[in-house]
């Protein structure tokens, strides 16, 4: 159960990445490459730090099954 909720949350997290990623390239059409590589770095960074709690929550999960 705790390794369902942490891959939601970082789900959830690149979500917000791609949708605000998204919006400040719309909203600033002159460094859309940019903005879409920075989003890309906030997106890698996301799942590396996610990797420590989804290992946590994996052995937990399997130590009380």
């Amino acid at each position: 159960m705790r390794l369902a909720v942490e891959l939601f949350y970082i789900l959830l997290g690149l979500a917000v990445t791609v949708a605000l990623t998204a919006a400040a390239a719309w909203s600033y059409p002159m460094g859309r490459q940019v903005i879409w590589w920075c989003g890309a770095g906030a997106a890698a960074a996301t799942l590396l730090m996610g990797v420590g709690p989804l290992m946590r929550a994996w052995r937990i999960d399997r130590a009380r099954s």
